[in-house]
């Protein structure tokens, strides 16, 4: 049985041999002739070992025989491992910058025809660039314009990997350190720098305090001149009500007056503390029966 079915086959065969051939020559040509690409990637395809074409993502038809995939290249975003280079700054400050660098392929016919190693040609292009930026820039501006200073090297290496069919996406300055000789000199420097600014605010806490003291001694000088006007004022009026009194009428007035002032006096004196005894001149009390004369002569007038 077996050796019939053999027998049958190797008849089929030698029968439809050339058909047998054909049908396998077509299915390698569709096996050869169909790519199907992945969106994540791009095909660079070369027809007797020259560029030919490169396949976007999705199903694409080449030559067979002629035409054959040369490079799978991926066109996602990379990463460069974080690099560390030093770097001298324009106050001769040594510093060591840690950079970090996010790129993808735009063209892979130019990256796989120009350029071997990508990763290490965008490492050297970036850390010379940052060399050469930060040389350019004091220590306080590479600490306070970061952003400034990132923008500029991402524009930088953009244009030097352009050629490349590159595309950088991001560049980061992640850290930006300082030997410890360095770090001793500046934490002295702000120390001296935090001592003057408590000094300055100390000295001008004491001119505001003498200026406040200034204001208030001329105030009080301002209003003791008010006092003292108002009371030379008044005692202006009391002469002039005196003097006019004297002069309506006659010498008695100003007897009157001046035996009220004698009155006035002695009550001073005996306003005062503890037991005392007041001594009364011998016209006091002839004083006093004057200026009550004057008084009810006036009022029975």
């Amino acid at each position: 049985m077996e050796g019939l079915v053999e027998d049958f086959l190797l008849d089929f065969a030698g029968q439809n041999a050339v058909w047998i051939a054909l049908a396998v020559f077509l299915v390698l040509c569709v096996l050869l002739g169909v790519r199907i690409v992945p969106q994540s990637q791009k095909f660079v395809v070369e027809r007797f070992g020259r560029l030919h074409s490169v396949l976007g993502p999705g199903i694409n038809l080449i030559v067979p025989f002629l035409d054959k995939v040369a490079h799978r290249i991926s066109i996602l975003e990379r990463q460069l491992p974080n690099a560390s280079q030093d770097a001298i700054t324009s106050d001769n400050v040594l510093v060591q910058v840690e950079t970090s660098v996010f790129y993808r392929i735009l063209e892979p016919e130019k990256t796989v025809y120009r350029i071997r190693d990508v990763d290490g040609a965008i490492s050297t292009t970036v850390a010379g660039i940052v060399r050469a930026e930060i040389g350019k820039m004091e220590l306080d501006e590479v600490q306070s314009n970061r952003n400034q200073l990132i923008a500029e090297i991402k524009k930088l290496v953009e244009s030097a990997v352009d050629d490349w069919g590159i595309e950088v996406t991001r560049a980061e300055i992640l850290d930006v350190n300082l030997d410890q000789a360095t770090r001793d000199a500046m934490l002295q420097q702000l120390n001296a720098e935090r001592a003057r600014r408590a000094q300055v605010t100390e000295a001008e806490g004491q001119k505001r305090s003498v200026e406040l003291n200034a204001d208030a001694e001329l105030y009080a000088a301002e209003q003791s001149a008010k006092a003292r006007r108002i009371q030379a004022e008044a005692e202006a009026y009391a002469t002039e009500i005196v003097a006019k009194a004297i002069r309506e009428n006659g010498i008695e007035a100003a007897q009157y007056n001046v035996a009220l002032k004698q009155v006035e006096a002695l009550g001073a004196v005996a306003q005062g503390q503890g037991n005392q005894t007041v001594v009364l001149p011998s016209d006091a009390v002839d004083s006093f029966a004057d200026a009550f004369k004057m008084l009810f002569g006036r009022k029975s007038q």
